[in-house]
């Protein structure tokens, strides 16, 4: 156990332009898209509430006031179903607004995944920090964020969640080199690459949209330079921290995920998750199953 600072911060890098979902993005952000009857980013903002983290600090840029929006009061919508005797929906509607403290600040320019976190600098100080992309959605079942706060306890430096991959899917993502510790689902970093070739990968084991950050990180961003796609990359940052001494907040390790992973940054991942949530509601799956294996049937070649 280390006497690392507690992690209590969440933020949330939500400022991408969300051009694979377009038009609909067009006006409105990708992170606001439904899943079912709830948008994406508020399962992301549920899962750091559920890992203790209540001070969530959202990274947004132009035509995203809609996020803030949905996480503030609306008082004339809760008036409506207060006099229509609409407890289930005013409940519902109560819940994003009561869910943490949120903060906002806006990347003025869309500069990379690093850049959206160096915008933190000035709301974090000196703490570690959760970072959660609204592209992956974790299953509630899977604490997988609870165990990385718990590595970061342990071990110090960052941590970042890493999930076994085909090696045909290696090059959308950052890929890590990796050596075991003592412990089964713990790893040390010892090199990460961003979307590598598969023939270059260094391992089957890729950085999935969650990471525990040691405050050291915003000097290394600082001296970042643009990498791949011409942006400062999170990865690239990592890279240099997992070869800098633990006195100078350095160290990266990564936790083993094995659980349910949901991807909502392309539209046939953001089709499946529907159906995946849909067929466990149990509002839901009961009229939905049926109709879904009628559906397959009927058009199965």
């Amino acid at each position: 156990m280390t006497d690392a600072k507690p992690v209590t911060k969440a933020v949330v890098p939500a400022a991408g332009l969300g051009t694979r979902f377009l038009p609909a993005t067009k006006a409105t952000p990708k992170e606001m898209l439904p899943i079912v009857d709830k948008p994406a980013i508020q399962y992301v903002v549920e899962e750091a509430v559920s890992a203790g983290l209540t001070d969530v600090l959202m990274i947004t840029g132009r035509s995203k006031r809609s996020i803030e929006d949905h996480f503030d009061r609306a008082y004339e919508l809760e008036e409506a179903l207060r006099a229509k005797g609409d407890d289930e929906r005013l409940a519902a509607v109560r819940e994003s607004s009561e869910l943490a403290t949120m903060h906002y600040v806006r990347q003025g320019d869309p500069k990379g995944l690093g850049h959206a976190v160096s915008c933190a600098r000035r709301h974090v100080g000196d703490e570690p920090f959760a970072v959660l992309l609204g592209d992956d959605m974790i299953d509630e079942r899977d604490a997988l964020l609870t165990r990385m706060i718990e590595t970061r306890q342990r071990f110090g430096g960052s941590v970042v969640a890493l999930m076994e991959v085909e090696p045909d899917q290696v090059s959308a993502y950052g890929c890590a080199a990796i050596e075991p510790t003592d412990t089964d689902d713990i790893v040390r970093i010892t090199d990460l690459v961003e979307k590598p070739p598969p023939e270059e990968a260094p391992s089957r084991w890729i950085i999935i949209g969650r990471y525990i950050c040691d405050p050291a990180v915003f000097g290394v961003l600082e001296r970042t330079p643009p990498g791949r796609g011409g942006e400062i990359q999170l990865t690239d940052a990592l890279r240099t921290l997992a070869g800098t001494p633990a006195e100078q907040g350095g160290g990266v390790y990564g936790v083993l995920f094995r659980g349910r992973r949901y991807d909502t940054g392309n539209k046939l991942e953001y089709l499946r998750t529907l159906v995946q949530f849909a067929s466990e509601r149990p509002d839901l799956a009961p009229e939905f199953m049926p109709w879904l294996r009628e559906f397959v049937d009927k058009h199965a070649s």
